[in-house]
């Protein structure tokens, strides 16, 4: 089942898309229960939004080797996690703000985690009854400022730096997927989820060991190589197998 959020004439509300790509209107929420209602139309006669609201963006570092090394970085002994704000979040469509404070700016497309069930230190071997489904994820980072930073909030956190989207898809298998980062279609990153260093038991096991998950949360999982920067006027296409694209274009920062 894909889980969506859409615009009603400015009201946020959830929605069920089908598989002939109809929009149904749905009470309730997806982790007490989805009541799913009239049709509203086909996907693209609405406006989606980021289909979760997390209460925390836990990110994970350097999980695949070969993204490691082409910043001459180590390959890490434990996860490497850090979070990104609520207020970094955008939809699909929605555009990435290139910060006046940066002078490099990269995507990087990765596979997120979306946590349906309430836990704390949850074991490795539970872990999975605790995901609700994945969605697609572009973490946005200022390079330089992260270079430049002791830690990587600044660099990671601005507005429009946390894409998510299209949807939450529920029957999913993640354990062999192609993650890719398109620019004006050009391929630029490339790498599946059968590579990652720490799988996501292991993440969810990881994480929970310091913070209680709770449903609507997410767990970024980490991109594979090929980063690249961007510049205001491109556009930017993640896309995960079996679940689809997630397209923004970058635009520069207002004065």
């Amino acid at each position: 089942m894909r889980i969506i959020r859409y615009d009603d004439a400015g009201t946020i509300r959830w929605g069920v898309l089908g598989t002939d790509g109809t929009v149904r209107a749905a009470d309730g929420d997806p982790w007490t229960g989805l009541r799913p209602g009239a049709g509203v139309g086909s996907v693209d006669q609405v406006r989606l939004r980021a289909p979760v609201t997390p209460s925390k963006i836990l990110c994970v570092g350097r999980n695949y080797a070969d993204h490691a090394a082409e910043f001459g970085n180590p390959v890490p002994e434990e996860p490497l996690i850090f979070l990104k704000p609520p207020s970094s979040i955008a939809g699909p469509g929605d555009e990435i703000v290139y910060p006046s404070l940066s002078g490099r700016l990269d995507p990087e497309a990765e596979l997120v985690v979306v946590i349906g069930r309430a836990g704390r230190r949850i074991p490795a071997a539970e872990a999975m009854s605790h995901v609700y489904g994945y969605t697609i994820g572009n973490d946005v980072t200022a390079r330089d400022l992260q270079k430049g930073d002791p830690q990587w909030t600044r660099g990671k956190g601005f507005d429009t730096f946390c894409p998510l989207g299209p949807w939450v898809e529920t029957e999913f298998d993640p354990s062999d997927v192609l993650v890719t980062c398109t620019v004006n279609g050009e391929v630029r990153q490339s790498g599946s989820t059968r590579d990652f260093i720490f799988g996501i038991p292991a993440l969810i096991a990881y994480v929970s060991a310091f913070a209680t998950l709770v449903p609507g949360d997410v767990i970024m999982t980490g991109t594979p190589p090929g980063v690249r920067p961007v510049q205001p006027g491109d556009t930017i296409t993640v896309s995960v197998g079996g679940l689809g694209e997630l397209t923004n274009p970058v635009v520069a920062e207002k004065p």
